[in-house]
């Protein structure tokens, strides 16, 4: 047998047998496999995950929301001298009224981030009023014409009832610091 011959004859054998599988085309999965895979990312531009109205704060800590809204409130590092000033402000008539947009990348950024803040500053959550938004900016709340709203999130602040400032869309230095540039006046 010449040389040439027998490296055809091992190329063959090899080709022909070394590429074969003794899998099925299509596999199945093993039991529970399915029910534990991860989900497809959640689309927020989908209406059926707008949150519309008046919205309870647990609402965000649930799916489909947790998914933005734990990591942003775990993640975020707020700056300890300027929360000690916050802890020095009396919450006493103070309100606050967060007007957001679920599918708003600024709102699933900034809300977390807010609500942190509050958290560690020890807000009363009856202090808070949530109102959600579609994307034109429309809410079914019956005063929502009156708060004006251009852009989410806005941040409303009211001393006894009286509209102290705003922090719209994005903080101007951070979010605490904006929070006690309106809480004392130096807007």
């Amino acid at each position: 047998m010449t040389k040439a011959l027998f490296f055809h004859i091992v190329f063959f054998i090899l080709v022909f047998t070394g590429c074969s599988s003794v899998k099925p085309a299509v596999e199945t999965p093993p039991a529970g496999a399915i029910e534990n895979a991860p989900s497809r990312a959640t689309d927020f531009s989908e209406q059926p995950t707008w949150l519309l109205g008046y919205i309870l704060p647990g609402q965000l800590k649930r799916a489909p929301h947790s998914e933005w809204y734990v990591k942003g409130f775990d993640s975020y590092l707020y700056n300890s001298e300027t929360l000690a000033e916050l802890m020095k402000i009396s919450k006493d008539g103070l309100e606050i009224k967060i007007v957001l947009g679920t599918w708003c990348p600024d709102s699933r950024r900034e809300v977390p981030r807010f609500m942190r803040i509050l958290d560690a500053w020890a807000f009363p959550e009856t202090g808070l009023t949530f109102i959600g938004v579609d994307n034109a900016k429309i809410s079914p709340v019956e005063e929502y014409e009156h708060l004006e709203i251009e852009r989410v999130p806005t941040f409303i602040f009211y001393k006894n009832n009286i509209e102290a400032g705003r922090i719209i869309e994005n903080p101007v230095s951070s979010l605490e610091q904006d929070m006690l540039n309106i809480l004392t006046g130096k807007q």
